[in-house]
């Protein structure tokens, strides 16, 4: 029944990972352990899916050229290294904490994009302004936060692309999703080390949450920008305050 159930859960994230340009291992988590699934299990097995299911999303909005590049290059060099220092410090701290931490960091992420939405509109930033420390800073402490989390940074990257880097939402979600199928291969092979993984559950989720991502990335491309952040802001705030609430 719990393998039932984490396929019926992969087909949500997977949609909603392509929507709104992230892996979803930040939301699969708090679901998992829900459905009985130990926490430190539930923090680290839907990353390995999230590998595939971000690389599909990513090439949907890649075809209609909406990655920044520079972003990207610039996130994966200083994420990889800070996601493995962020895995292995998930030695120190309890499963059960860093499943309430997600929840929390949720809550937080979707009240700034929603509070600086019209700041940003009115003050964008010009693509020469995104220094080389401030593409570097970013991309590090999402690093920290997706290995100490076991998520692929998505939660974190799209958030700050817009509010950080004030990038436009199309282009932060789909330039999240190409920097997360990177992040994602470390962080899985350091809690893979530390047998934090349950691989069978690994590719029931996976089997699910595929395939929608795809179809996900192309609901967000057809729907109108200033409609599409005010519901990623809002999603991320219902879904961080449900899961918050869970035993």
């Amino acid at each position: 029944m719990t393998l039932v159930l984490a396929a019926l859960i992969g087909v949500g994230i997977g949609f909603l990972g392509g929507l709104l340009g992230k892996g979803g291992s930040a939301i699969a988590t708090p679901l998992l352990h829900a459905i009985g699934v130990p926490a430190i299990i539930a923090v680290a097995s839907p990353l390995p899916a999230t590998v595939p299911s971000t690389m599909v999303a990513s090439w949907a909005y890649s075809r209609e050229r909406l990655i920044d590049w520079r972003v990207v290059r610039w996130s994966i060099a200083f994420g990889i290294p800070a996601t493995i220092g962020g895995a292995l410090l998930t030695r120190l701290v309890s499963g059960g904490a860093l499943v309430k931490a997600t929840d929390v960091v949720l809550i937080g992420l979707g009240i700034r994009i929603l509070v600086g939405g019209k700041e940003r509109e009115e003050n964008p930033r010009p693509a020469a302004e995104l220094s080389p420390w401030m593409l570097a800073g970013v991309a590090t402490t999402v690093g920290i936060a997706s290995g100490l989390l076991a998520n692929s940074g998505g939660f974190l990257l799209a958030p700050l692309f817009v509010t950080l880097l004030r990038l436009p939402i199309k282009s932060a979600l789909a330039s999240s999703l190409a920097v997360a199928s990177v992040l994602a291969i470390p962080g899985t092979v350091v809690h893979a080390a530390l047998g934090h993984i349950d691989w069978t559950l690994v590719a029931v989720f996976a089997a699910t949450s595929v395939p929608l991502s795809f179809l996900g990335a192309r609901v967000a491309m057809r729907t109108d920008p200033h409609r599409l952040e005010r519901i990623y802001g809002m999603a991320l705030i219902g879904l961080g305050a449900v899961f918050l609430l869970l035993p």
